[in-house]
């Protein structure tokens, strides 16, 4: 008899948050996601939302412009890919 249970029936592993990304967050991306959480926070949770908030607290593009919800989106699928 075997003190330990079977493999296949553990649950998959953890992953940390950041535990699979394949290089670190710039400063402009720490930035970014801070503002994220920020407006999480105060309760923006659509896309619109959150680029009012980012706009209202001046957070601008990598270009510096205005957000827009197209750019926002954009920006957020190229990190998904990124990271």
């Amino acid at each position: 008899m075997s003190f330990f249970p079977d493999e296949s029936r553990l649950p998959p592993p953890y992953r940390e948050p950041r535990q699979a990304q394949r290089r670190p967050p710039t400063d402009y991306e720490n930035l970014l996601g801070d503002a994220l959480e920020a407006a999480f926070a105060a309760g923006a949770w659509e896309l619109e939302a959150l680029v009012a908030r980012l706009n209202a607290d001046g957070i601008r593009t990598p270009e510096g412009r205005a957000w827009t919800a197209p750019e926002l989106d954009a920006i957020l699928q190229a990190l998904e890919r990124a990271m």
